[in-house]
């Protein structure tokens, strides 16, 4: 699981589910719209980050996704997994 929370408020904003296995890592898109997560379920999973809705699954690794950074056009997703 990965949260979102206000820096002014210390509130939880918004929780993105979805992942088996543990977060490793999280970062936000370059305009700030989506969330792209890396997890030990060998997937890396791109959110919105108003929503929480998983937009997109990217999986084939055969080991843990340890981190996973988007293009600074955020047209690519780069995984490093542990395969």
């Amino acid at each position: 699981v990965a949260e979102l929370w206000s820096i002014a408020t210390g509130e939880c904003l918004r929780t993105f589910e979805g992942h088996s296995s543990p977060v490793l890592s999280a970062v936000f898109s370059p305009d700030g719209q989506e969330v792209l997560t890396a997890s030990a379920d060998r997937a890396a999973k791109l959110w919105s980050a108003s929503s929480g809705k998983c937009l997109c699954s990217f999986e084939g690794h055969s080991g843990a996704v340890r981190t996973a950074v988007l293009s600074p056009d955020g047209q690519l997703v780069l995984t490093a997994s542990e395969d």
